[in-house]
């Protein structure tokens, strides 16, 4: 089955993270992706190793797993935009582009004659989403943003990290990069909103996406909050701020996380570890008092937890509808039965001659499928292709550009 987004034409000037993660899903989802990167160099991820995709004999390919995991299904086009010719290659993909998606710094691509006007007047119906880290207003509109410099200016490391008072605390960044996770996400949905408006009114328009606004409206409840009590939100580490029991415990031989999310869930959770008393107790019998005792409730429940095995107990509590979890390492993540049964580990074959993993996008329609059909491409490995097959250049033509330097 084709995908949702097949007919559509993306024009991907993005690199890094926020803007490939969200060109990636829209090649899953069947659109046309042309990956535009520089001559010889590419995107700045190819270089984030290790680890490196090896090939057959076991040598490293310079292919850093970092560029591979936000690339598939992408046409890699090796064009040097800063050259006039390079310029108007872009001005001719846009033509019969629907999304043009950049993340150079404000006022880079005006300087290049690819801003949003520049490209309207080519294509009246282009959506264009430039993403950067401050947005294209305000004092800081001109400095670069990175993932963990938002992490730290947003508040998200405040709220990050090892409880406050005790040994270690202090702010800590996420694990995987999730600002710009969240903003490649969140201009996804800006593009399919625009193509909407563009079904509506024939009308393509500018999108300005930043790193920063993104976090900020992601620190949802914790933002909102304080908004609300003008109180500072604290680090409270492994346990939650609001629910309660909503963190690990201890085994009889390893952490095991529950998270209870009402009382009906606490109380199969008491009768399952044999402590059905602390349901009627009135420091534990609803959310706000546990919360409350929390301490108190955590002593109590790791002396009935420790008598078993965490396994032996996540069978049990999952049984009766209480969540509960082993705390996993990545590999027992992507071993998890659940997680292959769900279609979530690819295997593609690549340019090299081997299959080369990959996480899926966890969409899953009813009546159209997902395209994991390209390995991420080597650096310029479509350019012939999308030059002839797109632009109509000939053979000498393509000579030509590649002896200038151009792509």
């Amino acid at each position: 089955m084709s995908g949702p987004l097949t007919g559509l034409r993306v024009v991907d000037l993005s690199r890094v993270l926020a803007g490939p993660s969200m060109t990636q899903i829209f090649a899953d989802l069947g659109a046309e992706v042309i990956k535009i990167e520089r001559p010889g160099k590419g995107d700045d991820t190819r270089h984030w190793g290790p680890p490196w995709l090896k090939d057959e004999d076991g040598n490293d390919t310079g292919e850093a797993g970092y560029y591979m995991s936000t690339n598939r299904g992408k046409y890699s086009l090796t064009l040097d935009v800063s050259k006039p010719e390079g310029a108007e290659i872009v001005r001719e993909l846009v033509k019969d582009a629907d999304f043009f998606v950049e993340n150079f710094k404000v006022g880079g691509m005006a300087k290049l004659g690819l801003a949003y006007d520049d490209l309207k007047a080519i294509n009246p119906q282009i959506i264009y989403l430039s993403i950067t880290g401050f947005g294209q207003t305000g004092p800081d509109a001109p400095q670069p943003g990175y993932d963990y410099l938002i992490q730290a200016r947003s508040g998200l490391m405040s709220v990050t990290g090892h409880e406050d008072g005790v040994p270690g605390a202090g702010p800590m960044r996420a694990g995987v990069a999730t600002v710009d996770l969240q903003t490649g996400l969140m201009g996804g949905i800006g593009l399919l909103a625009a193509l909407h408006h563009r079904h509506m009114t024939g009308k393509g328009q500018y999108i300005d996406l930043a790193l920063l606004d993104t976090q900020i409206a992601g620190t949802a409840n914790q933002g909102f909050n304080h908004l609300l009590s003008g109180k500072v939100p604290v680090r409270t580490g492994m346990w939650h701020p609001a629910l309660a029991p909503y963190q690990p415990f201890d085994t009889a031989d390893d952490q095991i996380i529950i998270a209870v999310g009402n009382d009906s869930q606490f109380a199969n959770l008491c009768r399952i570890i044999g402590a059905s008393e602390l349901v009627e107790d009135e420091r534990f019998s609803t959310n706000p008092a546990r919360n409350k005792n929390r301490a108190v409730m955590e002593d109590l429940l790791t002396a009935r937890l420790k008598t078993q095995k965490a396994a032996h107990w996540v069978d049990e509590l999952t049984k009766t509808n209480v969540p509960a979890s082993t705390i996993n390492n990545i590999q027992q993540a992507m071993n998890d039965p659940q997680v292959t049964s769900r279609g979530m580990i690819l295997e593609l074959d690549h340019a090299i001659g081997k299959k080369t993993p990959g996480l899926a996008t966890p969409l899953k329609f009813s009546d159209t499928g997902l395209e994991f059909k390209k390995a991420p491409p080597m650096l310029g490995e479509d350019t012939d292709d999308v030059l002839t097959r797109l632009l109509g250049k000939s053979e000498a033509e393509v000579a030509e550009l590649k002896a200038k330097g151009v792509v």
